[in-house]
């Protein structure tokens, strides 16, 4: 679903500082240095990273000198003016595309992608509608560079536009199987590593004490909601109602004993019908992967039943088995009459 439209115009028409023209202007790399990017700019590496038909990442923030990041709502950073965001794509070890979000102004954010050159010398600004064919993600299928619009219909109508920098993202207390991760490098910004350089305010000691994890009964159970709410819980998530849908999957990080994604799911009915099924369809049916409408959503890029809407061209094969066999050996059905 994306944002409404009177917002969405809002957005498109605020004025604020417009991105530069190129990637080597906006601040990723140190001056004169070619591509070495500036130590200043921190990489990271979220837990749960979000399915681009696999595509290699590298993602960068940076964060103004002597300023925090306002923790109060765990699940709802805000930040300060001038900090910056880039996330680098790479298909067949080349740089296709690198996305900036910039706390430009206290009005707001500026979203812009780049497009890298054939020489890989620089990457230049696409237009705001975005650029089609950028590389082959699979023969015959393009990667699409998203435009503004694309941009803020995800990080424009949540609680904070800033998705994959987050307390659950970063924490410590990392899932390993968490699928298609990256592994943690030296340098790169955890929740520890930012409470120790006094980034976070209120200092939360007890994220060091107790880091925000995925409650679950078995280690599958932690790595299927945390995928469910790294790909979809920022459309499904209690700050962002889809009307008529009741699906809660965004793993809140102040909420540790509790999993929404299982409550709101397993068992519950649904207001769509796979066909050849008697009775209600279930977003996860327990012992029934093949009745599942989440799991048969996520395995179509075809049409509006697909899940995710956007984002992707290729199913996430790896994830449509983990869900399958969780669903099947992890959540076992309910007794029949007569069992």
């Amino acid at each position: 679903m994306g944002i409404e439209p009177l917002l969405l115009a809002a957005l498109l028409a605020a004025p604020g500082p417009k991105a530069p023209a190129t990637l080597s202007a906006t601040g990723l790399y140190r001056k004169g240095s070619g591509l070495a990017v500036d130590p200043a700019n921190l990489p990271y590496a979220p837990q749960y990273p979000l399915w681009s038909d696999g595509a290699g990442k590298d993602r960068w923030a940076f964060l103004p000198p002597g300023r925090t990041i306002d923790v109060h709502d765990p699940d709802a950073w805000a930040f300060p003016v001038g900090t910056k965001f880039w996330k680098e794509f790479s298909f067949g070890g080349r740089r296709v595309e690198t996305r900036l979000l910039w706390h430009s102004s206290a009005r707001g954010w500026t979203f812009a992608a780049y497009q890298w050159r054939p020489d890989q010398s620089d990457a230049d600004l696409v237009a705001e509608a975005g650029a089609d064919s950028a590389a082959e993600v699979a023969p015959g299928i393009p990667h699409r560079i998203p435009g503004r619009r694309d941009c803020l219909a995800c990080h424009g109508d949540g609680p904070a536009p800033v998705l994959g920098f987050s307390a659950l993202q970063l924490s410590t207390d990392r899932d390993p199987g968490a699928l298609h991760a990256e592994p943690l490098r030296p340098g790169m910004a955890t929740l520890a590593t930012l409470l120790a350089q006094g980034r976070l305010a209120p200092a939360r000691r007890e994220w060091l004490e107790r880091p925000p994890r995925v409650p679950a009964f078995s280690a599958r159970t932690r790595t299927a909601l945390g995928y469910l709410s790294a790909n979809c819980g920022n459309c499904h998530q209690p700050g962002r109602p889809i009307p008529g849908v009741r699906l809660i999957l965004r793993q809140p990080a102040g909420l540790t004993d509790a999993a929404p994604g299982l409550a709101s799911t397993v068992g519950q009915p649904t207001h769509s019908h796979l066909p050849g099924l008697q009775g209600p369809t279930l977003a996860i049916a327990p012992g029934h992967p093949e009745a599942s409408l989440i799991l048969h959503r996520m395995s179509t890029r075809t049409g509006i039943t697909r899940m995710p809407p956007t984002g992707s061209a290729l199913v996430d094969t790896e994830a449509v088995e983990l869900l399958r066999a969780w669903i099947r050996e992890d959540l076992p059905a309910p007794p029949g009459p007569g069992d």
